[in-house]
């Protein structure tokens, strides 16, 4: 699979590198307006570093596009009369529509949103995807690329604003639960890396768990509480705190945020 990424930003990169340690290409190109600081990915042998996109585009038979909004339009309208039969358009582009992009190529392009997040770079990441009516017939290329690179799920392209928000903001909100987690643990005795040891591990099998099982989190909750104890304790002193209100207000704020940004670009 020849596979060009266009515009290697922080999630350009993060998709090259899940590519790349999942073998999931046979040569893949990386493009950026300043090259210097890719340079490094030349060591890989099938990998070409470049800033001219036309000829990313010319090698290439799957587009992934991750550059900033304001750019995307101008670089479709660039690259279009490039566009062949093989080419399938793979767009990671907040608040860019299927139409917006389908009046710029054609509605006949093998087009497809994705909404990944930074995980995709260590096999981590849940992507969501939705397509055109042409790019149907690719959407399963599409899944077995993110799927080498975590987990990916197929949802109407209404629900991408709010999958933004829980997939790719929500690296951010649980990282922030995990550094209040190690904080904790530090409070409680015991060093910086320790604690932050014990806080990812036990969100990676808390996360396990629940993948594993398809138990809802309340049946695992269960399973480590018991009447008087410490768990529940906790746990009820958090939700007096208001944890799960704040995340969910958190999501919402994110969401009509994000929603503002689609507005605007409408």
């Amino acid at each position: 699979m020849k596979i060009a990424i266009i515009g290697a930003g922080n999630l350009g990169l993060s998709i090259a590198k899940g590519i790349l340690h999942s073998n999931g290409a046979t040569t893949m190109y990386l493009t950026k307006r300043n090259i210097d600081s890719i340079k490094d990915f030349e060591k890989y042998g099938n990998l070409t570093v470049s800033s001219d996109n036309e000829e990313a585009v010319k090698q290439s038979d799957v587009l992934i596009f991750a550059v900033q909004p304001g750019h995307f339009a101008n670089i479709l309208e660039d690259i279009k009369h490039l566009l062949t039969e093989k080419h399938v358009v793979i767009s990671t582009i907040t608040g860019f529509s299927i139409a917006r992009m389908e009046s710029i190529l054609g509605k006949d392009k093998f087009i497809i949103r994705s909404m990944p997040n930074t995980a995709i770079s260590v096999g981590k990441s849940m992507t969501c995807l939705c397509t055109n009516e042409a790019g149907k017939k690719r959407i399963d290329l599409a899944k077995a690329i993110f799927n080498r690179m975590g987990h990916s799920l197929e949802i109407p392209e209404e629900q991408m604003q709010a999958a933004t928000v829980i997939c790719a903001s929500g690296i951010a909100f649980w990282m922030r639960l995990i550094r209040a987690t190690t904080q904790g643990a530090i409070q409680l005795g015991f060093d910086a890396k320790e604690a932050q040891e014990l806080a990812v591990h036990t969100c990676d099998g808390a996360a396990g768990l629940l993948i594993a099982s398809g138990n809802h989190p309340e049946e695992e909750i269960d399973k480590v509480t018991t009447p008087m104890g410490c768990t529940i304790q906790g746990l009820n002193e958090m939700e007096h705190q208001g944890l799960s209100s704040s995340l969910i207000r958190g999501i919402v704020a994110s969401f009509e945020k994000i929603s503002e940004f689609k507005i605007n670009n409408n």
